[in-house]
């Protein structure tokens, strides 16, 4: 995901904590190599963390901190990451970098030319890496009304439909919330997301739900998810009001959260978004993965 534009504060959160992180190398490497471990996790959720999130870490200690976890999987990652995920036995849960950015999106048509050019280079690479998910996204609407959103992001989207069927690769748009974060976008709406999904009527395009997000612009997050999960590839958390941890500060439910998307049998990944305000940022970390382990 080309998080500079929309995320660029997040650096400057987690950086705060950075003097107490520099001296977990040492750290992360005995943890990962037999120091102390969690308590093993259920195995009903395929746990994912988000790259962005974590940027005052290395990659590398970043795949030790999950492995010692018990997170299966990096989210947001693009080609140039891939080698050192798999170094580190991890998978690419959300694959990024075909995208223009998260307000340029497919919902204008002056877009295509440029995102079906990117796409198709980059549906194939995510292939022979042996991934699955790649993600887009709407654009911001720039006055533009649901229903010409619609129509000229199913346009374009069918252009590579055809690829992404042939190399199995499912894109997926992400729900962001038009309220406080992402001012203007589109794909603001569960129901909008769903409505382009059955336009395009494929298995290789799918949504992101963002808890977060979904909270903050609609809420009734358990009954929606239930309603919705057949139109629903992969999951992101975080704390609400403040994107940060999944706690008890905040007011979202995620054990009955993570239970209802059990229980729809959902065999994706979960993966947790949120920006870490505590001093132990790694124990954020495990909390939020012990809490959303059903």
């Amino acid at each position: 995901m080309n998080l500079n534009q929309n995320r660029r504060t997040a650096v400057k959160t987690i950086l705060a904590g950075a003097a107490a992180l520099t001296t977990s190398g040492m750290l992360l490497s005995e943890q990962a190599q037999g120091g102390e471990k969690s308590s093993e996790l259920k195995g009903n959720i395929n746990h994912s963390v988000c790259r962005w999130c974590y940027s005052s870490l290395s990659l590398d200690e970043l795949c030790s901190v999950a492995k010692e976890i018990g997170i299966k999987a990096i989210d947001l990652v693009g080609p140039k990451d891939w080698p050192t995920l798999k170094k580190f036995s991890l998978y690419s849960s959300m694959c990024n970098g075909a995208e223009i950015n998260l307000v340029d999106g497919w919902n204008h048509t002056e877009n295509h030319q440029t995102l079906i050019k990117r796409y198709s280079e980059m549906i194939p690479m995510v292939a022979k890496a042996g991934y699955k998910n790649l993600i887009c996204f709407s654009g911001n609407r720039r006055g533009m009304d649901d229903e010409t959103g619609l129509k000229n992001s199913s346009e374009g989207l069918k252009q590579i439909l055809a690829i992404a069927e042939k190399y199995h690769v499912t894109i997926v748009m992400e729900l962001l919330n038009s309220k406080v974060n992402h001012k203007d976008y589109q794909c603001d709406k569960t129901p909008w997301g769903v409505e382009l999904v059955k336009r395009l009527d494929s298995e290789n395009f799918k949504l992101l739900y963002d808890i977060y997000h979904m909270q903050i612009d609609e809420g009734d997050v358990i009954h929606t998810i239930k309603e919705n999960h057949q139109y629903i590839a992969h999951y992101h958390t975080a704390g609400v009001p403040g994107r940060h941890e999944i706690d008890e500060t905040q007011e979202l439910n995620y054990p009955a959260i993570m239970r209802a998307i059990k229980e729809t049998g959902f065999k994706g990944y979960v993966a947790q978004e949120f920006i870490p305000v505590q001093e132990d940022k790694i124990a954020s970390l495990r909390k939020a993965v012990q809490i959303c382990d059903v």
